[in-house]
């Protein structure tokens, strides 16, 4: 393995190290150790946080490290794909830099040569474009470089997954030790293994990083199984290399996963492991590690007297979010992280590709009742929104800080009357941002809110249909009907804005042919145009879900394993013994087809090999459920907002049969198109005044009943006038009840 470069030397000494160990993602930095740093700042903790998983996929997919991994490794000559990809080396190690430079967006030029078809190499993974030009047909020329030369990528990692480590993956590692891992023995004997070649680089970046800042406690945030391995490689050599340094872990995999922990051999990798919301623990850990600060603790696994022991013995509150700062970007390098566009799925895109700034609207779920969710837990079960100016205060330092005007927020569900506030206020203050989250199809969801979330910057919303079945949608808890998903969703389309549905298969008691019914359902979706994106997963059952803490009631029986490190996911076997495994693949081939908008006319059991029943849902009932739509109407209490400008006024006198009155004429101009209404010119001149006192700018909120109260102080039946023709094209415009 050759030297690397010592990167840090100028980097300022600090207590605190924040690791976010490989892998999660290309495009854009894992925020737990962000959110972190933005709270330890609130608190004058100096910290540096790095993001390992993409300073070691930068290493690897480099000239000297393709140069160094195909002189180390050369595949067996069996293996035709491997074989070319390590003929074409030379190829590969030509281009790579030019290829990394242009995903992270430093030479847009270079997509002519990559979309010529004779600049990259090509093995196996580009026999797909015969199949998949169809889907990226209308792609403009930047993003189908992004694919060709993600496919490229993708080619070596083929190479790297058979001939050099067979745990690589681009958004996980080892992730098989780290998934249902009841016991240690398996991934604590791995760990007695040689280091192997993705670790001897992860490795030696770490060495450097730890010698340059020189940190007293380490910390690995580990969000997911897939870096859970990776966590432990690295405190491992920690222990070895740098034996004053205390080591903990925190984050989604150990809050979920390491709540009944009892193997003590993991105190031979970490000191200390926290549970749920990070802030206060750290603190006090920052307390007992710096100035040896008596030993209070919040949710806290240590060694003591050799046993592992849980302290939770500090009386302090958890902070509120209004308290935890702004998120921090500082150290990471956001100009190196790569965009790729890996699938034919617009959803997915949007999570691979480009830099998003990561937000939280509020902690915890405010519905909290869906029986498959983890919802006994702190991160789902304790709901606290942060008020809409804070958020957007937030949003403004994160774009001076980090120069990117977009945003995820990471909710488990965002409330709609605080994306309503948001909205607004980004509105209020002209703000230009792009944004995107996750919803529950709430009927809250208005066509005229999704208008105004759309106008503030949002451009997609991902929601759980799960099964498109309203008795199993009563038995999840989920609070929906698939009549009010369709409506939702079609408000959200109509409104420019893209719907991503995650579907669900396989729910206790599940029969096949509601698994049928669920599939035509989601069919029509996609056939009438309301939804845009789908994934389908079989339900899994978790020890922190109403399903997993009491099976009984859901007719499945579990398979209990004595737990000594990781517990989550359940096996068990449901009593209508259906094997739900069978429809995976009829379900996400036909899914692929009817995203790209094709085979809506192919019967159903054309999907699977099996026999499958016929649907008993009508061909046409997702049509009919929006005939009658309750989500639109209005309420008294209802906020209207005025989105426009003021128009130009044209007074004219209008005669008919002797008699003559003063008409007005208002044009109104919006960013597509131009129109007019005709008004009496009293009327008219009332609703220019009260057109500029009902824009997002005003302070004083004006109501349904407010403005009737108003207009009929000066005329008669407000009701006669607001359902008039020079209204209702204010109202398709933008004119919005909230």
């Amino acid at each position: 393995m050759q030297d690397l470069k010592l990167k840090y030397k100028t980097f300022p000494l600090k207590e605190l190290l924040l690791i976010t160990p490989p892998f999660t993602q290309l495009n854009t930095p894992y925020p737990a150790t962000a959110y972190i740093k933005g709270f330890l700042n609130t608190k004058e903790i100096s910290s540096f946080q790095m993001d390992l998983g993409i300073e070691v996929i930068l290493e690897l997919f480099s000239k000297e490290g393709l140069t160094a991994m195909f002189s180390t490794y050369n595949p067996q000559p069996t293996i035709d794909n491997l074989e070319r990809i390590y003929a074409l080396q030379n190829d590969y190690i030509k281009t790579i830099d030019a290829v990394i430079n242009f995903l992270q967006g430093k030479n847009p030029s270079l997509a002519r040569q990559i979309c010529s078809r004779n600049f990259l190499p090509e093995a196996s993974r580009f026999d797909q474009l015969d199949d998949m030009e169809w889907a990226f047909g209308s792609m403009g020329m930047q993003d189908k470089a992004k694919h060709l030369a993600t496919l490229y990528l993708e080619d070596l990692s083929d190479f790297i997954v058979e001939c050099v480590d067979e745990n690589f993956g681009f958004s996980r590692y080892a992730e098989r030790l780290g998934r249902s891992a009841n016991s240690f023995d398996e991934l604590y004997a791995n760990l007695q293994s040689e280091p192997t070649y993705i670790d001897k680089i992860t490795l030696q970046i770490l060495k450097e990083k730890v010698e340059a800042v020189q940190p007293k406690l380490i910390c690995f945030s580990v969000p997911f199984p897939g870096n859970l391995y990776s966590a432990f490689r690295c405190a491992q050599f920690i222990k070895s290399n740098f034996p004053d340094v205390n080591i903990a872990m925190g984050g989604g995999f150990p809050n979920t996963e390491l709540r009944e922990l009892k193997d003590k051999r993991v105190f031979e990798f970490f000191d200390f492991i926290t549970l749920d919301d990070g802030e206060l623990p750290l603190e006090l850990l920052c307390n007992y590690v710096f100035q040896n600060k008596n030993h209070e603790f919040k949710r806290t696994f240590k060694l003591e007297n050799n046993e592992v022991t849980y302290i939770n013995n500090s009386t302090r509150p958890d902070y509120k979010q209004s308290q935890v700062g702004t998120p921090d970007y500082s150290d990471l390098a956001l100009d190196k992280y790569i965009s790729v566009i890996e699938i034919a799925n617009p959803m997915h895109s949007l999570w691979s590709d480009g830099r998003w700034n990561k937000l939280t609207m509020a902690h915890g779920c405010y519905w909290g009742k869906c029986t498959f969710c983890d919802i006994s837990l702190d991160y789902i079960k304790l709901y606290e929104p942060i008020a809409a100016k804070t958020l957007v205060d937030r949003m403004e330092e994160l774009i001076l800080q980090t120069g990117e005007t977009g945003f995820h927020f990471v909710d488990e569900a965002a409330p709609p009357a605080l994306m309503r506030e948001v909205a607004l206020e980004i509105l209020k203050r002209n703000l230009v941002v792009t944004w995107w989250t996750n919803i529950r199809f709430e009927k809250s969801f208005t066509a005229d809110l999704c208008v105004l979330l759309k106008e503030s910057g949002c451009i997609a919303v991902s929601g759980g249909l799960e099964v498109a079945s309203d008795r199993l949608l009563d038995l999840i808890k989920k609070g929906v009907t698939v009549e009010q998903v369709a409506q939702v969703t079609r408000n959200f389309t109509e409104s420019g804005i893209m719907v991503h549905a995650y579907l669900m298969y396989g729910y206790p008691t599940q029969t096949v042919q509601e698994t049928v019914d669920s599939l035509e359902m989601v069919r029509q979706l996609f056939e009438i145009g309301i939804l845009q994106s789908g994934f389908w997963h079989q339900f899994a059952m978790t020890a922190h879900a109403p399903v997993g803490m009491f099976p009984e009631e859901f007719g499945v029986i579990p398979q209990q394993k004595e737990i000594t490190f990781a517990h989550n996911d359940i096996e068990f076997k449901d009593k209508t013994g259906i094997n739900h495994d069978k429809f995976s693949f009829g379900l996400k081939k036909s899914l692929f087809n009817y995203m790209h908008g094709i085979c809506f006319e192919y019967e159903l059991q054309d999907w699977f090999d099996f026999k499958i029943p016929k649907t008993k849902i009508a061909p046409d009932y997702i049509e009919s459920c929006l005939f009658d739509d309750k989500l639109n109407r209005v309420k008294s209490s209802s906020r209207v907002v005025w989105l426009g400008g003021i128009p130009t006024v044209q007074n004219f006198t209008k005669s008919k049969k002797g008699v003559s009155w003063e008409m007005t004429k208002l044009t109104f101009h919006n960013k597509t198109s131009v129109y007019d209404i005709l008004l009496e010119k009293e009327k008219a001149e009332w609703l220019i005044k009260t057109l500029s006192k009902i824009t997002v700018h005003s302070e004083q909120k004006t109501t349904f009943a407010t403005l009737k109260t108003d207009f009929e102080a000066e005329f008669e039946d407000f009701e006669l006038f607001w359902y008039s023709k020079p209204v209702n094209a204010l109202r398709a415009a933008e004119l919005l009840i909230l």
